[in-house]
Formats: structure tokens, sequence, C-alpha cells
């Protein structure tokens, strides 16, 4: 037997009012202080729109906030390749001087073991 929606929804309504007794034996009917809707029926076209609506909302504030984001991730990126290359470049300077200050001391110690600085120019070309 096919029972219409509308009065399976009417009964499921009544049943969730029916009275309840108290310790008592006395019947008092609970009250519903939500609003009441059956799961079988339609959502309302008025809250299935204002939910779409606030969802659409949510969605859009957190691409804005995702598009926020990404930016300040590629600024920070550009910072990092900065600072990589100005590492890279006081390094090389830094093994440049350390060269250099290699190659003086061993001129001196050279000179100071009496050899001329014709035969150092000779040995360096």
């Amino acid at each position: 037997m096919h029972i219409p929606k509308s009065i399976y929804c009417l009964y499921i309504f009544i049943l969730q009012t029916a009275p309840l007794a108290n310790t008592k034996n006395a019947c008092y009917t609970e009250t519903i202080k939500k609003h009441w809707r059956c799961p079988l029926c339609p959502v309302p076209k008025e809250a299935a729109a204002a939910e779409i609506a606030s969802i659409t909302a949510n969605i859009d504030a957190l691409k804005a906030d995702l598009k926020a984001k990404k930016a300040e991730l590629k600024s920070i990126d550009k910072e990092i390749i900065r600072i990589e290359a100005k590492k890279v470049k006081a390094e090389t300077k830094a093994a440049e001087s350390a060269k250099k200050a290699e190659a003086e001391d061993v001129l001196k110690k050279l000179l100071a073991s009496g050899v001329s600085a014709d035969d150092i120019l000779a040995k360096l070309k």
C-alpha cells in the first residue's frame, strides 16, 4: 500500500509532538523549538538559494585568500632567489680574496728565501 507523502509527513510530525508521560503520569506535549521539516519533503527554494549563496560567498572568500597567499609566496620565492644569489656572490668574492692572500704569502716566502723576482715571474708564465 502506498502512503502519500503529505500523510507520511503529517504522521512523522504527529509522532514527534506526541504526548509524553512524566514521572507523575501527567501528559504534556514536547515543544519543537526549531522549524520542523520532513526529510522526504523537498527543501524550500528560499532556503536552498540562501544556502547556495552562503557557500558561494565562502568559496569566493577562500579564493581571495588563496590568491593573496599565492602572491605572498611568489614574493617570498623572489626574495629567497635574491638572497641565494647574494650568498653565491659573497662566497665567490671570499674565495678569490683567499686565493689572493695565499698567493701573496707564497710570494713573500719565496722572496724571503732568496729567490729573485725574475725567477718568480718566469715560474708564473
